[in-house]
């Protein structure tokens, strides 16, 4: 029945119908796609094993935490995991790469959620106007016909309806994953600041030693390691 339904709609909302139902399928399994990815994420956190990594961070023992964060399916521990790998190069650049791609990773399809927002209500407007041109052109023939005009008249209503319901239906959603988003790209920030904050330190301290070694040995200084 409901097949029916949305059949007789397809057909009276005129040629308009055709894009707006595409724009209902593509939100349909976009929403659908995010929907199983957050769920899927939100099963893969693991507070004790983070709370177990900065910890060893705290103690200033760096393998340990990273054999802690080895083969971590949590996001945050993941970068964590790849920063400390590099904890001799490039720890921040490191840390901003990772915290770069798990972002990647929770926005995608995001642009398509904002563009259905914003094109299914245009698609309908123009259904409206089609429509209302159908009827206006029926008005203007010789034989006036009531089914013709009040045709028009429904086509451009189906069309604009169909498209506000469907910017309607896919903004909640997108505002839901916007949000989850934000709230992860915060989560990421915090712990990368942590163990900067933590690990500073230590770099700072196996610099020194090896200033002072090369000082006690009569070996040349690099510049960088006098200042």
């Amino acid at each position: 029945m409901i097949a029916n339904i949305v059949f007789n709609f397809l057909i009276k909302g005129g040629p308009v119908m055709v894009p707006i139902l595409l724009c209902a399928l593509v939100a349909v399994a976009v929403v659908g796609e995010r929907s199983f990815w957050w769920l899927r994420e939100s099963r893969r956190r693991d507070p004790k094993k983070l709370e177990q990594i900065l910890a060893a961070l705290e103690n200033d023992d760096v393998t340990a935490a990273i054999q802690i964060a080895k083969d971590s399916s949590d996001p945050i521990i993941r970068m964590i995991y790849r920063g400390l790998n590099h904890v001799h190069t490039s720890l921040q650049g490191a840390l901003q790469l990772a915290a770069g791609i798990e972002l990647e990773r929770a926005g995608r399809f995001l642009n398509v959620m904002d563009t259905l927002v914003t094109l299914a209500p245009l698609l309908g407007l123009l259904g409206t106007v089609t429509g209302l041109m159908r009827a206006f052109l029926s008005v203007g023939s010789a034989e006036l016909s009531v089914v013709a005009v009040t045709g028009g008249i429904g086509e451009a209503l189906i069309a604009t309806a169909c498209g506000l319901g469907i910017a309607i239906l896919s903004l909640i959603p997108f505002n839901y994953f916007t949000g989850r988003l934000t709230r992860l790209q915060f989560e990421l920030e915090a712990a990368a600041t942590n163990v900067e904050m933590m690990i500073a330190p230590k770099l700072m301290e196996e610099e020194t030693r090896k200033l002072e070694a090369k000082r006690r040995t009569g070996s040349p200084i690099e510049p960088g390691l006098s200042k």
